[in-house]
């Protein structure tokens, strides 16, 4: 059976692959016409070949013309979007003091700057409409400091606070913000941030698919949620940070990490 969405229209960037694709993929099963936003045009023409009510935007989020880019088909009032995914985002593993700074900036870059940017594009246009939808991908590792995941945390600890303080702000006025925290998910961020060992270092049920979490995000988002954590396991994990002394929180997470 078919899902249904309230949105009529969606732009999902980081489309190419993992979650974002897998959001993309439910949208477009559902009929609802979206715009793919990545820099890899090739997987997104492969996408909008399967579903013809798709839009690609080929556009490097890093550059000042691509966040133009996306911003200005955000902000479009003749064609307007109802939901808008910010899911573009990458980490970086190890030492701190071993990393290149430049990938770090470049990653504060993507994670804040560029999804910051969107997300106000999103909700001035909506705002006025009375009717919107604005999902930002964050991680479980926002909750807590991730030792040898330092920059990749802060900024997804940037992400769902600034998701659940605007999702206050928009608070009846039929707009919703929810912050997307998954844990562990097969998808090419393993290879990108030199992460593969996890793989072979946390349990399979641990470990969650792209299309879980997308489907999870897109009904919580749905609903108004504030946040999204799917799966049990992070449930819990997360309610148990809460609760945890900062000290022990930090102490455990280093010895994860070694």
């Amino acid at each position: 059976m078919t899902t249904t969405f309230p949105f009529t229209s969606a732009l999902v960037t980081g489309a190419s692959s993992g979650i974002g694709e897998a959001m993309a993929e439910v949208l477009g099963e559902a009929g609802i016409p979206t715009v793919v936003v990545a820099r890899r045009s090739d997987r997104l023409q492969e996408l909008a070949d399967r579903f013809a009510h798709f839009e690609v935007l080929v556009a490097d989020l890093g550059t000042a013309a691509g966040m133009a880019a996306v911003v200005a088909r955000v902000g479009d009032s003749a064609l307007p979007i109802d939901l808008v995914v910010n899911n573009a985002g990458f980490g970086t593993s190890g030492d701190f003091i071993t990393l290149d700074p430049d990938r770090l900036a470049a990653e504060v870059h993507l994670n804040i700057e560029a999804l910051t940017r969107i997300s106000h594009a999103a909700l001035a246009a909506m705002a006025p409409r009375g009717r919107g939808y604005l999902l930002n991908v964050s991680s479980v590792a926002s909750f807590q400091p991730a030792p040898k995941l330092a920059v990749y945390a802060a900024t997804k600890a940037y992400v769902t606070n600034l998701s659940e303080s605007l999702h206050e702000e928009m608070r009846g006025t039929g707009v919703h913000v929810t912050a997307l925290c998954p844990g562990l998910t097969r998808t090419e961020f393993q290879s990108v941030s030199n992460t593969d060992s996890y793989s072979s270092q946390y349990p399979t049920f641990a470990w969650l698919e792209a299309r879980e979490v997308a489907e999870a995000a897109l009904h919580d988002v749905a609903k108004g949620k504030a946040l999204s954590v799917p799966g049990a396991i992070y449930k819990g994990m997360v309610t148990g940070s809460s609760m945890m002394p900062r000290r022990l929180a930090r102490r455990l997470s280093g010895l994860v990490q070694r």
